[in-house]
């Protein structure tokens, strides 16, 4: 049995993450503690807030695509925003 640091731990979590790296599905950053982000997000707001967080985080990306160096990713990432909203509001709409 090996005993890790919590250093070590952090090291082999951050690795493990960055392995499945995607800048779309999966962005390392936002997969940091072993909790989603986007997962968290829907707790803390509720429903009717996350789909309204999703909702806003779309457009964003929509308006801004022209801006930046990689636009076809910000319209993949403005596609997730409307997946999960779309989710959201079946959830809710059941």
């Amino acid at each position: 049995m090996t005993i890790l640091t919590v250093e070590e731990s952090n090291r082999r979590e951050e690795q493990e993450i960055n392995n499945n790296y995607d800048p779309v599905d999966r962005p390392a950053h936002y997969n940091m503690g072993g909790v989603e982000c986007i997962d968290y997000i829907k707790q803390v707001l509720g429903l009717d807030g996350y789909i309204a967080y999703c909702h806003g985080n779309m457009i964003k990306y929509q308006h801004r695509y022209r801006f930046k160096r990689k636009p076809v990713e910000d319209m993949k990432k403005a596609e997730w925003y409307l997946n999960k909203m779309n989710e959201a509001l079946a959830e809710k709409h059941k």
